[in-house]
């Protein structure tokens, strides 16, 4: 499946940066089809790994990150504001 899962803004989820910047989320999340490359961290990452569905649950991440996923997993047919 390729194109939008959702559209998503929290005011409650504020992110500080060690560096002093302070931002508010909004985010256009989409799918896409994996055709080729490889996994490697960038200055926004530590680690890079594809995971099994039935393995997120346990993965520690963000309640709107998890959000994200859980809609992407639902296949849902128009995408989700949140």
């Amino acid at each position: 499946m390729t194109g939008i899962v959702g559209v998503y803004s929290d005011p409650g989820h504020v992110i500080a940066y060690s560096d002093g910047e302070v931002r508010q989320e909004f985010n256009l999340c989409f799918a896409a089809k994996l055709v080729g490359g490889r996994l490697s961290v960038s200055d926004e990452s530590t680690e890079v790994r594809r995971v099994a569905p039935a393995a997120i649950e346990a993965l520690s991440m963000h309640e709107s990150i998890r959000l994200r996923i859980k809609h992407f997993l639902e296949g849902r047919s128009t995408p989700a504001i949140a």
